[in-house]
């Protein structure tokens, strides 16, 4: 799926010419289960993404077009938006939705998508479609939003029409990547910075376990609402936490008893996954991509153990990698549950790291897998299709 092919696409279906606009997925190197808990993250975007060709059409409705699901349509009323039966098109419609609620008007669009981001791999293809749809509407209206405001409101799309209650991190990487850089986001304040990702030492595989995950489970939400709880008991002695983001391990255990066993391992996963986003970014400023992959081995056993959202998939290819030859680190990534491990690989050796990985995959659990050697990418744009050709 590309967005010359969309564009042909969309002529066939419309008969007049789209915008067209690339909304890439993300990795997140460290950092998990901790935007919504207003700490650190380190994402950045990726060279699959979700493809919007799109049009205003001078109607009183949208008429949408999912490439990928058999090319399964919906055409909505724009004047009574509301959560229907189709997944898929409760992400747009909440884009929409968010739009009038910051009193603007939209107008009639037709619209056909299509991506190469594979669903349930934790690679936020969800976060992409909502911030694709926000980016071209802000474009075909002139709104003036800035990325931030997109984010934002693709983020209120999830949370209201998916009932994901997600932090904000997988939209902003989708809004905010930077071809070669991974960026560290304070999800409190917002405040950012890029570190430069060395491709020529260490290049990114994932290693797709093939379980299908859904953010908007039970179990998710479940973790955010018992880390909403340890902060509440946390509060009661400690008035200064506003999140986990305040808390230190030292508050922690001497709340134990307080805060139960299941509550309390939440938060400190939490908090120790704060501390390695820092001392990440320590190691990335000295090159010290050993450092790096220990954390994230760290950050693994941490989601494995405490934030209990791993599964065994995941867990064997994790513990694949770490005796292969340079690999400098590996975890699981995303919400959990299945999706995708995310590697740090010696340029030279990701062929033979694909390899056994493969193998070892088949071996112990007699399943295939998919890998994906990524590129860190520019976050959403138009598409000029002249400039590709």
């Amino acid at each position: 799926m590309d967005a010359e092919l969309l564009s042909a696409e969309f002529i066939r279906h419309f008969g007049h010419t789209p915008l067209l606009v690339r909304a890439p997925g993300r990795v997140n190197l460290i950092g998990e289960h901790t935007d919504y808990n207003l700490g650190f993250v380190m994402p950045g975007a990726i060279n699959r993404a979700v493809y919007f060709a799109i049009a205003l059409n001078q109607r009183q409705d949208a008429r949408l077009i999912a490439y990928d699901e058999q090319q399964d349509r919906l055409t909505i009323t724009l004047s009574s938006i509301t959560v229907g039966e189709k997944q898929w098109a409760n992400y747009l419609l909440g884009v929409i939705a968010q739009f009038q609620q910051r009193g603007l008007q939209v107008p009639g669009f037709d619209c056909i998508f299509g991506g190469d981001i594979p669903l349930g791999a934790g690679l936020s293809s969800s976060a992409a479609l909502c911030c694709g749809l926000a980016f071209a509407l802000n474009h075909l209206l002139k709104s003036g939003l800035d990325r931030l405001t997109l984010a934002q409101i693709a983020q209120g799309a999830e949370h209201a029409y998916a009932g994901v209650r997600t932090g904000l991190m997988d939209q902003f990487a989708s809004l905010f990547g930077q071809a070669g850089h991974v960026v560290r986001l304070d999800c409190r304040s917002l405040v950012y910075d890029y570190f430069p990702f060395d491709t020529a030492s260490s290049h990114i595989v994932l290693c797709n376990s093939g379980v299908k995950h859904s953010l908007a489970s039970s179990e998710y939400n479940t973790r955010r609402y018992e880390c909403e709880q340890g902060v509440a008991i946390l509060k009661q002695r400690y008035p200064e936490v506003a999140s986990l983001r305040d808390v230190t391990l030292a508050q922690l255990q001497a709340l134990g008893h307080e805060l139960g066993p299941v509550v309390y391992k939440r938060c400190r996963y939490v908090v120790e996954e704060n501390q390695r986003v820092e001392a990440a970014t320590q190691a990335l400023n000295n090159g010290d991509l050993d450092a790096v992959g220990l954390l994230m081995y760290a950050s693994h056993a941490g989601l494995r153990d405490e934030y209990e959202v791993s599964c065994r998939e995941l867990d064997v290819l994790v513990e694949a990698a770490q005796s292969l030859p340079g690999v400098f680190g590996a975890r699981m990534m995303g919400g959990g549950f299945g999706g995708c491990t995310i590697n740090l690989v010696a340029p030279e050796h990701v062929p033979a790291f694909e390899k056994a990985m493969k193998e070892a995959y088949q071996r112990e659990l007699g399943l295939p897998l998919e890998t994906y050697h990524t590129v860190l990418v520019d976050g959403v744009s138009l598409v000029d299709l002249d400039s590709l050709a």
